[in-house]
């Protein structure tokens, strides 16, 4: 744990990192986004959103759709750090944001500050979706043995996943409320890291796991792990013998998904023309072999569907924390 020194020399790290793209975004012209675009990752280098933002970044770069992309990385918080740093480069032209369903958990666990209502949704890209797994050796062989367990006992099996109101634990709430468990007995145990929460199941500290498929696919493939259910509304590509949650039974899905935000006060025709390099973005065949290679599914979506389907999102997350007891 960071003693009281380490804790204030990160806030004023981030702090500088902060006001030094504020003043880099404002110093911008009208205009100015194909010559000069900066995407901020909303998280530490290495992770979900940082990978998301560089394979955009690299596929702008290799197909001239801006000049000059670069990653501006201002993590922490579940991404309302960066939020509200971006709330501030009112009418920017030239900046955008990484966002996605992490970001809604993080703000309605929160309970205030900046939300999604004070910026301007751009594109809704990509959805990754969650899997359950256990240990290759666990007595579970099948869903359908995890929910009789976990009805039985329901704070006797013992789930691992990410940080407290991520994609994994609002997953493990819905499944929860799904199958009659009250979401706040639920015995989740949340890990800061991929590594952390695989080394839980690998030593049978917990007994199965919530993660996102693509982190966890190649333990997967090489037996370390066994899949027994995915999060999506249908099976994905890269996963066809897998069955989703919804064929075993249980009416759940739900995706950690991935898209872009402007800031405020932007005018319309900077908006338009952002916009359109998303959109060229999303055609190129770049960006297609970056979503298959990263184990994504496209979901690209804009204007009012992409604001509806936000609403959405807002009103369930918010609901299931609630029901976590969060």
């Amino acid at each position: 744990m960071v003693n009281a020194l380490q804790a204030a020399t990160a806030v004023i790290a981030v702090g500088i990192t902060g006001t030094a793209v504020f003043q880099s975004a404002n110093s911008a012209s009208v205009g100015e986004a194909r010559s000069n675009l900066t995407i901020i990752a909303p998280a530490a280098v290495g992770g979900g959103w940082d990978g998301f933002s560089r394979e955009a970044q690299q596929v702008l770069r290799a197909d001239s759709l801006v000049n000059n992309a670069k990653v501006v990385n201002i993590p922490g918080a579940g991404g309302t750090i960066g939020l509200s740093q971006f709330v501030q480069m009112k009418g920017e032209e030239s900046t955008i944001m990484t966002t996605g369903g992490v970001m809604i958990g993080a703000v309605e666990l929160k309970g205030s500050g900046a939300t999604l209502k004070d910026v301007v949704p751009l594109a809704r890209m990509s959805d990754d979706y969650s899997a359950l797994v256990v240990p290759a050796d666990s007595d579970f062989e099948t869903l359908e043995d995890v929910v009789t367990a976990w009805r039985a006992d329901p704070k006797g099996v013992s789930i691992s996943g990410g940080s407290l109101g991520s994609i994994d634990h609002l997953l493990t709430g819905a499944i929860a409320g799904e199958i009659g468990i009250d979401p706040k007995d639920a015995n989740y145990i949340a890990y800061s890291g991929g590594g952390e929460a695989l080394n839980s199941l690998l030593s049978h500290t917990t007994d199965i796991g919530i993660s996102g498929y693509n982190e966890i696919a190649d333990q997967v493939d090489s037996g370390t792990l066994r899949a027994l259910a995915i999060s999506s509304g249908e099976r994905i590509e890269t996963a066809p013998d897998l069955p989703t949650f919804k064929e075993q039974g249980i009416d759940v899905e739900m995706s950690n998904w991935r898209g872009f935000l402007a800031p405020p006060g932007i005018p319309e025709d900077a908006e338009e023309e952002l916009l359109k390099i998303i959109d060229e973005l999303h055609r190129s065949e770049a960006w297609e072999e970056a979503v298959r290679r990263n184990s994504w599914t496209d979901a690209y979506m804009t204007g009012d569907e992409l604001e509806h389907y936000i609403d959405e999102e807002t009103a369930r997350t918010k609901e299931l924390i609630e029901q976590l007891g969060m």
